[in-house]
């Protein structure tokens, strides 16, 4: 009898050991068993406990159920869910997932954002929303909105020149549209410096007007920017003596997309009226015509001194190809010209 009531205990210990002791094992214990050896999931802001059971298991990252569970035992509520872009690894302990979650120290925080070549907000915001949590829709109707634009100082036409491009670390994936565009006005205050405000005012151009001139000129000279100081001197002297800067790439912006790919405007092309045309209206057009490269922007404010007005692309010369004549009068400019159109004739440009 006594045997029988040992065992029964026995028995009974093993069952409670079970029932009490399992969960705790799994909780303490378990760990993940993905296919993958890690992945990274992005928790939006404002995410539900539901939201993330579903797609912690739409991930194949563990069920919804067990995801649940585990939050249920470890408090992890609605409230307490931090929105950020994390990295899961095979083998973690399923708890140390649900403390990353509730507590951010999983989040992947070197987050950096590039945007080179960007010929308006649009191209931008399609190049930087894939890394941060704002929508490319999103960033644009911030940064186009007019309490932006009232807040920065800008005008729709030249709200592209608060974005510089170039390579930023950010930190943290869950950043709004406005955090964004706050961090950009913060980059744009440290690039004009005193120095650089100075040589702005020395050839008598605002802010805006440094990167629409620089615009122009990258976008006249996009090969070559051993050329770019040379280039911007032209203009300046243009703009100083009244003379219309007549630059093809101006010409070509007002035409859009239906000038793709031609090579040689004609003169077809320099009449289509528009404000950014500079064969037709006088001094720099309304805003950049693209958004302009740090550098670019230095040459304009370093630009050479000389006495050029006049430019034409040259045939190449020693294996340099995408390079331009430059000159003073107007009968050195036929002479350029005239050896540029023969040159193009004779490929059928």
């Amino acid at each position: 009898m006594k045997k029988v009531v040992v065992l029964v205990i026995l028995v009974a210990l093993g069952i409670g050991a079970f029932v009490f002791g399992k969960p705790y094992y799994d909780l303490h214990f378990s760990t993940i068993s993905m296919a993958e050896d890690r992945k990274t999931i992005y928790i939006p802001t404002g995410s539900t406990l539901a939201e993330l059971a579903d797609l912690i298991s739409a991930e194949e990252i563990m069920s919804a159920e067990e995801f649940k569970s585990f939050s249920s035992k470890l408090d992890l509520t609605d409230d307490k869910v931090e929105s950020g872009k994390y990295e899961v690894i095979k083998g973690m302990k399923s708890k140390n997932l649900i403390y990353a979650l509730k507590n951010g120290n999983q989040e992947i925080k070197d987050v950096r954002i590039t945007f080179n070549n960007c010929m308006n907000v649009y191209d931008m915001a399609g190049k930087v929303a894939p890394n941060i949590e704002a929508d490319s829709t999103q960033l644009v109707s911030y940064i186009l909105s007019a309490e932006t634009m009232d807040k920065y100082g800008f005008k729709p036409a030249t709200i592209s020149a608060l974005f510089l491009p170039d390579t930023y670390e950010v930190g943290e994936w869950d950043m709004t549209a406005e955090e964004f565009v706050e961090r950009m006005a913060d980059e744009y205050k440290k690039f004009w410096t005193e120095e650089r405000k100075a040589k702005a005012m020395e050839i008598n151009l605002r802010q805006s007007e440094v990167a629409t001139l620089a615009s122009i000129m990258e976008a006249e000279q996009s090969i070559n920017s051993v050329e770019w100081k040379t280039i911007a001197g032209l203009y300046l002297n243009r703009l100083k003596r009244g003379i219309l800067l007549q630059s093809d790439p101006t010409a070509k912006y007002c035409w859009g997309d239906e000038l793709e790919g031609v090579q040689r405007l004609l003169k077809i092309h320099m009449k289509k009226d528009c404000p950014y045309n500079t064969y037709i209206y006088p001094g720099l057009p309304p805003g950049p015509i693209r958004m302009p490269s740090k550098k670019g922007m230095d040459a304009v404010l370093n630009a050479e001194d000389h006495n050029y007005i006049f430019m034409c692309a040259a045939p190449p010369e020693n294996g340099v190809s995408g390079m331009h004549n430059f000159a003073e009068t107007n009968a050195q400019h036929n002479v350029n010209a005239a050896k540029w159109h023969r040159y193009a004739d004779e490929r059928g440009y």
